[in-house]
């Protein structure tokens, strides 16, 4: 997703001098550097494989209905539980490369791993025995996919949430390896690397939801995901041919290993008592000399696990003051660090809730396209449902533009924050959109089924009529989707780098792709359970196959009372979360 140039840079500027000087602190005098001489293959790499993934898809959904003829409630929980899977696994994937494998090697395996991914999905499409017969026109009924048939699709998943894993939290660590960050022209090109780097993902979604979709929906599925499959290993042959110009960062650990220690040890001396007056003369205060941390004040919250620091007669202190064994002694830093992470997850949780909502113009948005009248003016060309969301990623990067150039510096002259406002309170904005969103959907969805039912424009096989609204009546809910997307995702990635330790950046972006998972898994849950228990109701089930016969208006309602309620939670966490405080505390926070 798009970020806002400010935010990035402050991001890039904090997260990456620091991991700098954590992963060269002691350089090895032959490693050289060759910077831009090596990004045409490791941004050649990223177009291709970018071009692959999201070429595949960004038009699944359709993919899952009209050629394995899935239902859209299991459709639409497929790719919740897909897309909230391939989310999550970039937290495993990000500690065995910082703790085992190191960038490349999880690099070059995980995209080997995506091109079979791909492939198993394109050989679905090729192969007729490996999907279900296509639905006849004139039959309300059609044949579903055999278990066999279900396997290997789901294999093909499997693949490509195991490569996703890899891919995404290396993929821009990695190129940002191949600059010496300890000279200005390393630190220049780090910059512009970022640049480029969000350039090749807004390129590869554009050129996805329209020329890619486009062959997918309208010329032959075979062809439309053989692209992506192409150009995924296109993308493993740029990226190995660069192979001796890397530079390779050994893996120097993850920092779970430090949470896991505070837990195993406060669990361990959860009898003993902590003194109520000064703390700190009874607990292990500690900080490694090459710890890239900074020293972290005592607070009070969370005291049960300053448990974990109580020193013991058991517990050995080295010559050079640390513990002889960490997983009976810890830190107070270290405790300290751990609490910053505990007090984030009420926040992480509201996250997930705000994600619900987009999750929406990601899949039912896209069945609300396929039953309007997608004609394109005058002409017989119709646009691909998926195609819709191109507006969406459009409204969330000229708000970005706007709000960085326009708005910072308005609210700036008020409030005195470099900012503009909070982090929290661009987050909270951000919630209280989607509220507005959700509301408008539905608006939206009453009129397309009011036309439908009375002014139809032509039938879709195993739907119904399709509406005489324009698919342009679509455009509203997904500027707010966008707008509230730049505000809350962007404010919650900035939020989530800047209140973590400086050893936990990665875990910063993951937790961040946690909470989109969250968010799927959430949506896949919630679906269900609508769909389950307004089947046999009175007004009908609100997600019938046929959108005519459903009432998803009530469905978008339900979403925005959640969203409601999720705006009073935050409101709540909010005025109860302290933020991180060190000897240069980020004022602007």
């Amino acid at each position: 997703m798009g970020e806002s140039e400010t935010t990035m840079k402050a991001i890039e500027k904090e997260s990456f001098e620091i991991s700098g000087k954590h992963e060269f602190e002691d350089d090895d005098p032959k490693i050289i550097y060759r910077g831009w001489k090596v990004m045409p293959y490791i941004i050649g790499n990223e177009i291709f494989e970018k071009l692959g993934a999201i070429g595949t898809l960004a038009n699944l959904l359709v993919y899952l209905t009209t050629v394995f003829n899935l239902d859209n409630v299991t459709a639409a929980n497929i790719i919740n539980i897909f897309s909230g899977s391939t989310n999550f696994s970039t937290l495993l994937g990000a500690f065995f490369s910082d703790t085992f494998f190191g960038r490349y090697k999880t690099l070059a395996v995980c995209s080997i791993i995506c091109f079979l991914g791909l492939l198993g999905i394109e050989f679905t499409a090729l192969f007729k025995n490996l999907h279900p017969p296509q639905c006849k026109k004139e039959s309300a009924t059609c044949k579903g996919p055999t278990p066999g048939q279900i396997f290997f699709l789901m294999s093909a998943f499997v693949l490509m949430i195991i490569g996703s894993a890899g891919v995404r939290p290396c993929s821009l660590a990695f190129g940002v390896d191949q600059f010496n960050p300890k000279t200005d022209s390393g630190k220049r090109g780090i910059n512009s690397f970022f640049n480029w780097y969000f350039f090749t993902v807004t390129f590869a979604q554009m050129v996805s939801l329209t020329l890619i979709v486009y062959v997918q929906s309208n010329v032959s599925w075979a062809i439309g995901l053989g692209i992506p499959a192409a150009l995924m290993f296109i993308a493993c042959v740029v990226f190995f041919v660069g192979t001796k110009y890397y530079v390779r960062i050994k893996p120097n650990g993850s920092p779970i290993k430090s949470i896991v220690q505070v837990l195993v040890v406060a669990v361990k001396k959860r009898g003993l008592k902590l003194p109520s007056q000064n703390p700190m003369l009874s607990l292990f205060d500690y900080v490694p000399p090459s710890s890239l941390n900074l020293k972290l004040p005592y607070t009070n919250q969370f005291r049960v696990l300053d448990k974990a620091a109580i020193i013991t007669p058991r517990d050995t202190i080295n010559p050079d003051g640390s513990a002889a064994d960490p997983w009976s002694l810890c830190s107070i830093q270290q405790v300290e660090e751990f609490k910053c992470l505990v007090r984030l997850l009420p926040i992480f949780f509201s996250g997930i809730l705000f994600f619900l909502s987009l999750s929406q113009q990601h899949t039912f948005l896209v069945f609300q396209a396929l039953q309007s009248n997608r004609r394109l003016g005058n002409s017989n060309f119709n646009i691909p449902g998926a195609s819709y969301q191109v507006v969406l990623m459009l409204s969330m990067t000229i708000w970005l533009a706007i709000y960085d150039r326009l708005v910072v510096p308005f609210l700036r002259r008020f409030t005195g924050k470099e900012a503009g406002i909070t982090l929290l309170q661009r987050v909270g904005v951000g919630i209280f959109l989607s509220i507005l969103c959700m509301l408008v959907s539905a608006v939206v969805e009453i009129q397309r089924r009011r036309l439908a039912l009375t002014d139809p424009v032509g039938i879709l096989p195993r739907k119904g009529a399709i509406s005489s609204m324009l698919g342009y009546w679509l455009v509203p809910q997904l500027i707010l989707a966008g707008v509230s997307e730049a505000f809350c995702a962007v404010g919650l990635t900035e939020f989530y780098y800047k209140q973590f330790p400086e050893n936990m950046k990665t875990i910063a972006g993951s937790l961040f792709f946690c909470t989109m998972a969250g968010s799927s898994y959430l949506s896949a849950f919630l679906i269900s359970i609508v769909h389950k228990t307004t089947s046999n109701s009175a007004t009908g089930n609100w997600l019938s196959e046929d959108l005519n016969k459903g009432r998803l208006e009530y469905f978008y309602y339900l979403i925005a009372a959640i969203e409601l309620f999720n705006f009073g939670y935050f409101l709540m966490c909010s005025k109860w979360f302290k933020y991180r405080e060190t000897s240069s505390s980020i004022s602007s926070a």
